[in-house]
């Protein structure tokens, strides 16, 4: 089971073990609103519940990276999902020109903004305590002060053929809701509805994540792992398919500003230092090729050799 951590009381020892062993834990105490945690959950399944057109209408493209997309990649293999993805409007970068698109459904715009407004808030507090785990405080007004963060809306339908392997870090056959990976940003504060479906990959196998309905969970992304030079690792996770029921999740990815740079804050780095701008178009663009591997923090280690080790 994953560690949780109290938002209200903050053990950084505690804290320091979740991203150390697990990467993952659960938010108790949080002051995100519970109503408008419902609320958000609700009008996702209302989102998805329209018919294809309708949810087209705000499709997403690769001059737009905020939408609606059924078709995205993984590992080079389409999801088993559908996905809404509402960000900021993007002026300068590799992403310029972004803007959010927002369907027609009353209430829809307020609810979800609220919820990023807050989810942010705990977001960007954790990470202070990420930082004071490290020993290394991060100057969040650089890194997060003109964000890249986004809010994505998760469905999972029911699959006809459903992955089954629940130990091999690829599985053999079927289909999964989204493949194994780590999330390349800071971290990821994720709100569940209360059906199973996303797993940890921990010790060698994949472990089920508890789904409590409005549950608030927490994993660390990419760019703590490069910030700590390791010490903590982002966690590989996938989520199952199930050939009966469906699934809708909310994550929130916490994202730095496109310009960005960010390296490993203390010891002898393991990383070159990585634009945040470069480093996001480049996995955008990795959701609509299934040609070559997604862009990873790896291609950007430094070896033992040149660390002098």
């Amino acid at each position: 089971m994953i560690p949780s951590i109290d938002c209200q009381a903050i053990d950084h020892a505690a804290l320091n073990n979740a991203c150390r062993d697990w990467g993952f834990f659960a938010l108790a105490n949080h002051d995100i609103d519970p109503a408008l945690i419902e609320n958000s959950l609700l009008a996702t399944e209302q989102f998805f519940q329209q018919s294809t057109a309708e949810k087209k209408r705000v499709s997403r493209s690769e001059a737009n990276c905020w939408g609606y997309n059924d078709a995205e990649l993984t590992k080079n293999k389409r999801d088993w999902k559908e996905i809404l993805d509402i960000g900021p409007a993007v002026d300068s970068g590799p992403l310029k020109g972004a803007s959010p698109q927002w369907p027609d459904i009353p209430g829809f715009r307020n609810t979800l903004s609220e919820l990023s407004r807050q989810v942010h808030r705990v977001a960007l507090a954790m990470v202070d305590d990420i930082a004071t785990c490290l020993g290394a405080p991060i100057d969040l007004d650089d890194a997060f002060g003109k964000h890249s963060s986004f809010l994505r809306l998760n469905y999972y339908p029911p699959c006809p053929d459903p992955a089954s392997d629940t130990v091999q870090l690829v599985a053999p056959r079927g289909e999964l809701g989204i493949s194994h990976h780590s999330d390349a940003g800071a971290l990821t504060v994720l709100v569940q509805d209360g059906m199973s479906g996303l797993q940890v990959y921990h010790d060698g196998r994949w472990v089920d994540v508890s789904s409590d309905r409005g549950t608030v969970l927490i994993n660390i992304g990419d760019v703590v792992q490069v910030w700590s030079n390791d010490a903590f690792k982002a966690p590989l996770h996938r989520v199952a398919a199930h050939p009966t029921r469906s699934r809708v999740s909310i994550p929130y990815f916490l994202n730095p500003d496109y310009a960005h740079n960010y390296a490993p804050l203390s010891g002898q780095p393991r990383y070159h230092p990585i634009n945040w701008g470069d480093f996001r178009a480049q996995r955008t663009a990795g959701d609509y090729a299934d040609l070559g591997s997604e862009i990873q923090i790896a291609d950007f280690a430094i070896t033992q050799e040149r660390r002098g080790a």
